[in-house]
């Protein structure tokens, strides 16, 4: 939707059915559209802007008057990202204005990596540009920009380190309740299958399986269970697949999806086990 629409923009967050204060992401396909809609753009976001864009970081920075403030949640700051996929670039440079871009799925739950996902989240009628499967398969790096630093709100493919060689990374203030969020991902329960969730360590899985049979069981561990989904054992390819794994053991009819817990260390293993840890939430 037209990031400068409230009319528009409402429609997306009742077609998702999204809190009010959940703020969405508006993409861009240049640093310059991005000043376009920001009362400030620091030194430090220019940095981040030319390290990373087009790609899986978002900047944080304050956003202009013409920026609804239902974009924003009622905050005072907008999230901005250049997005890699060309046919997402080509769409946001067709229309010539920039665009707000949420998951296509219901919100809180299993985020979509496939166009066929979005049809099952949010039903037939809703049209579908279908670029082919998600490369990174999670969500952006979320970073607050202030006048010399950063802070980290969103794990993502590109970790703390990496933004580190470019500008200095803080820790993030805390949140406190009744604040606006300022960047989407930030809410306890995300990402979540309808059926209960449980993350637990390799050395647990036989003893929660024992109590839950009709459990379907993700791990990197091989197992000839049933109901059981085979995870790959290195980040990325655990990341690309993570949602679609997550649907399939959604629609096993299981009293409980179980996750083995990976163990590796790295970004994007951290962004993994955050997504996991918002799924399982409220189990």
């Amino acid at each position: 939707a037209d990031a400068l629409n409230a009319d528009a923009i409402a429609k997306v967050y009742a077609l998702k059915g999204r809190p009010a204060n959940n703020p969405l992401i508006v993409h861009v396909t240049s640093i310059e559209m991005a000043r376009s809609v920001t009362s400030q753009w620091p030194e430090t976001a220019d940095k981040l802007a030319q390290a990373f864009w087009p790609g899986p970081l978002t900047i944080v920075v304050p956003r202009h008057v013409r920026v609804p403030s239902i974009v924003t949640g009622g905050g005072e700051t907008v999230a901005l990202r250049v997005p890699a996929h060309e046919m997402a670039r080509g769409l946001i440079e067709t229309f010539g204005r920039p665009i707000v871009g949420p998951s296509a799925n219901a919100s809180g739950s299993i985020s979509p990596t496939l166009a066929a996902h979005v049809t099952q989240s949010l039903g037939e009628g809703v049209p579908v540009l279908d670029g082919g499967p998600c490369e990174r398969g999670i969500e952006s790096t979320v970073v607050r920009v202030d006048q010399n630093s950063v802070s980290i709100l969103r794990l993502g493919v590109i970790g703390r380190d990496e933004i580190a060689r470019v500008v200095p990374v803080v820790d993030a203030p805390a949140q406190n309740a009744g604040d606006p969020l300022p960047s989407p991902g930030m809410l306890t329960r995300h990402y979540a299958p309808r059926t209960p969730t449980r993350v637990v360590e390799a050395g647990d899985v036989a003893g929660v399986l024992a109590e839950h049979p009709r459990a379907a069981l993700i791990s990197i561990t091989p197992t000839n269970l049933p109901g059981s989904i085979a995870m790959p054992a290195d980040a990325s390819s655990y990341a690309r697949r993570l949602y679609a794994a997550l649907r399939e053991a959604d629609a096993m009819d299981a009293d409980l999806i179980l996750v083995e817990r990976p163990g590796g260390i790295g970004p994007i293993w951290d962004a993994v086990r955050d997504r996991l840890c918002r799924a399982s939430a409220d189990h």
